[in-house]
């Protein structure tokens, strides 16, 4: 029988639930009336060749941003060739706050574990792992870190393993996630490293390529360059980029065994330089969108799921990253390519032209900041056709990668020649980038910066 004091204890803890539970109801019934008596709001033209959105940005960088709901922080994980990889703190002011206080973007912790180059990250929410490649610029080996995501921002390294050099890119697949496909920029190599639940990583293949003469490019085509491992919409196919080469090498994936069988490649212009790319999925087609750094090019393709278990590409167009035929600086570079969370619309960056002149971000320089551009498409869904709606200044110069929230809402700019990230707000509906919320500095070349949204403060 259970003693008196247990029986009181019990009935506390019962009627604490309770008020618990009447609490919540009375709050979420309060969030609702308010939200439906939120007014709307509509946009504004800017001048984008001298933009001035962030004239309320604070000496440390950041913009008052009227966002809906409560005050929150959301973290963001940053690399950087310096060797760090850096944790940010994003806070959104609620509100009732908004008009007089600043969105911050502050540094939680530093990491120099990955190693003195890293090049890309990636998440892993369902166990709480980020995945970290180090480039390996001073050879002989490039490396995989494997960390462990705590609730407060650090970062707990867990295992790292050698491969061959320049690992630049990671597609997660296999069940229950346990393998990366690599891309080996520098190392003309695909392959794929297991891990555990513990987190302990173990090579499980590894494929080099080699041309039989260089590329229309001979500079940047003298061997196979693996610039991105993608997973494809099934999880049944990993395909690369080869930047050297002039396709996109195409694996089936096992999702046991973790192997990669090659089939046939996706050919494309010489010279080009395929660089990344992003699916999108209606209900009646697959798209595939196509960046090639070389030529500046987007070309747009519908993908046939063959019977024989190998991908069909039907070329939909092939067009200049800005939409439409622009004259570029003489080593303009295509990077990023993003399709939106809601499959509306289709995000790319460029690199070099500088074809912004922004207000910098400091209020005390006068000096204006050199910025290029990133451009956005919208997708129609029928034809997988794209129609340019904006060009919008990235935030400085070499935006190499950006990453996209959950609902479409922000925009994290990795600028590499700058060593900035900014964050970016942007009209789910529209497609259009609208304000800078936010930015900070980080030491040395920026080359990925990624998005945590299940913190909580």
């Amino acid at each position: 029988m259970m003693p008196d004091s247990g029986r009181m204890a019990r009935a506390r803890g019962v009627g604490l639930i309770a008020t618990v539970v009447v609490i919540f109801l009375l709050a979420s019934f309060f969030l609702a009336r308010q939200l439906t008596l939120l007014p709307t709001q509509s946009s504004q033209s800017i001048d984008l060749k001298h933009p001035t959105m962030w004239k309320g940005i604070s000496p440390a960088g950041l913009l008052s941003l009227g966002l809906a709901g409560s005050a929150s922080a959301t973290l963001l994980y940053v690399s950087s060739y310096a060797g760090t990889v850096t944790t940010l703190s994003l806070t959104l002011p609620d509100d009732d706050s908004a008009a007089t206080t600043a969105a911050t973007l502050e540094t939680i912790s530093n990491s120099t574990d990955c190693g003195p180059n890293p090049s890309w990250l990636s998440l892993d929410y369902s166990k709480n792992f980020l995945f970290c490649l180090d480039e390996g610029f001073t050879g002989p080996y490039g490396g995989v870190t494997s960390f462990y995501t705590n609730d407060d921002g650090t970062l707990a390294t867990l295992n790292k393993l050698d491969v061959i050099q320049g690992p630049v890119s990671i597609a997660q697949f296999g069940v229950g996630g346990h393998g990366l496909a690599i891309a080996h920029y520098s190392g003309s190599s695909v392959s794929v490293v297991g891990f555990t639940p513990e987190g302990t990583l173990t090579l499980v293949l590894n494929e080099t390529y080699a041309l039989e003469g260089p590329g229309p490019n001979p500079e940047r085509q003298e061997a196979p360059h693996p610039h991105e491992a993608i997973l494809d919409p099934t999880a049944s196919y990993v395909l690369v980029p080869d930047l050297g080469a002039d396709i996109v090498r195409i694996y089936q994936a096992d999702a046991s065994t973790l192997a990669l069988t090659p089939v046939a490649p996706l050919t494309v212009r010489p010279g080009s330089g395929p660089r990344h790319g992003a699916f999108t999925v209606t209900p009646d087609k697959t798209y595939f969108y196509l960046i090639s750094e070389l030529g500046n090019v987007i070309t747009g393709y519908e993908v046939i799921y063959k019977d024989d278990k190998t991908l069909g590409f039907n070329e939909l167009f092939v067009i200049p990253t800005h939409g439409e035929e622009t004259v570029l600086p003489e080593g303009t570079g295509a990077a990023e390519i993003v399709v939106s969370p809601d499959g509306k619309y289709l995000i790319a960056s460029s690199r070099w032209e500088n074809s912004f002149n922004i207000t910098n971000f400091d209020p005390s320089n006068s000096t204006e900041i050199p910025s290029d551009p990133i451009i956005s498409f919208s997708i129609d869904r029928a034809t997988g056709d794209l129609t340019k709606v904006q060009e919008f200044p990235a935030g400085g110069s070499g935006p190499r990668h950006f990453s996209i929230n959950a609902d479409g809402s922000l925009l994290a700019v990795s600028l590499q020649a700058d060593g900035r990230v900014v964050i970016i707000d942007r009209d789910v509906e529209t497609g259009l980038l609208k304000d800078y919320v936010a930015y900070t500095n980080i030491e040395g070349e920026v080359t990925a910066a990624i998005f945590r949204e299940d913190y909580t403060l």
